[in-house]
């Protein structure tokens, strides 16, 4: 299985065989034989890192630092059977996630509220935590040395409180978890990605999502390096079709307002595929409608939960 993304500056990626094929993606950056993995994925996603790391000729003990974004489970379930495997390295996480990366057990009973107990354990497995003292917390505007490569991260609210993006100068590359959307390559045309928000539960913010989003630009990046799917250009156009798409969200959410329980919920759901579809058939997208259907179904889902967590608490 040939699934590695190889790219300039030392930056590799893997596919994180989460649900489905190119559906989250491990970055590995690898400096002077020094490296840093961005993103665990779930438990099932060790054996790819082990591969990946093969694939890069680096060992386990020269991993520094595994950085999760943020701590939902597609991003950091995996962190504790990976951080066992890998001697060295230091687990980096916004300081509002460090707790849950000690003690993952409100992680996994607030997914299971959301996926259910069966689908819990069949794409997540049990959770295991990690030694605080292998954690590193991150300020906002902290620098990381990779090996004399410096990382820089920023706090990112807005698809959830506990979000950081890096920035690698090095690349011009920034990892951006969901903070700077979801990019599938299926909807890719003539090489120009499109992009889709990501507005889980139960922290989703608007205000907060334009000024991450803006923070992001003007680093003035060459590349975006998404979890969900790894490297995109154009960032400038794709940061202007997210702050649409915020918008979007938030008035589809108004709409629904006066609706309640099941009524809302299926109502916002239906809003988000229309405007979700609205924005690929504008990007050109040439997929039949069943294929698109099947690749935005869980976002909608997923988005339509997050809007309703927003309004009960707004």
């Amino acid at each position: 299985m040939n699934d590695f993304l190889d790219f300039e500056h030392g930056i590799h990626a893997v596919d994180a065989l989460f649900k489905r094929p190119r559906l989250a993606a491990l970055h590995l950056i690898v400096e002077g034989g020094r490296a840093a993995l961005v993103e665990c994925g779930t438990n099932h996603s060790l054996a790819q890192l082990q591969r990946l790391l093969a694939h890069c000729h680096v060992g386990p003990e020269a991993v520094d630092y595994v950085i999760v974004t943020h701590v939902h489970l597609d991003h950091a379930g995996g962190a504790g059977a990976i951080m066992r495997h890998l001697p060295n390295a230091r687990l980096v996480v916004h300081p509002r996630g460090v707790r849950h990366m000690a003690d993952p057990g409100q992680l996994y009973r607030a997914a299971t509220a959301v996926y259910g107990e069966a689908e819990m354990r069949a794409t997540y497995g049990e959770l295991l935590p990690v030694p605080r003292e292998r954690m590193l917390e991150t300020r906002d505007g902290a620098l990381i040395d990779l090996n004399g490569r410096p990382l820089l991260f920023l706090h990112t609210p807005g698809h959830c409180r506990h979000h950081h993006c890096l920035y690698d100068e090095r690349s011009g590359g920034m990892f951006t978890g969901d903070t700077f959307g979801i990019s599938y390559r299926e909807f890719d045309v003539d090489g120009r990605p499109a992009v889709v928000l990501a507005a889980a539960p139960s922290q989703f913010d608007p205000i907060a999502f334009h000024d991450s989003i803006e923070r992001l630009r003007a680093l003035r990046p060459r590349w975006a390096f998404l979890t969900h799917y790894s490297r995109v250009g154009d960032v400038d156009r794709l940061a202007d079709n997210l702050h649409r798409l915020v918008d979007g969200h938030v008035a589809v959410a108004e709409s629904a307002r006066g609706l309640a329980g099941s009524e809302r919920h299926h109502a916002m759901a239906a809003g988000l595929d229309r405007l979700f579809r609205d924005h690929l058939h504008e990007h050109g997208c040439r997929l039949p409608e069943a294929d698109i259907t099947a690749l935005i179904a869980l976002d909608v889902e997923v988005n339509a939960q997050g809007l309703g967590v927003w309004l009960d608490s707004a």
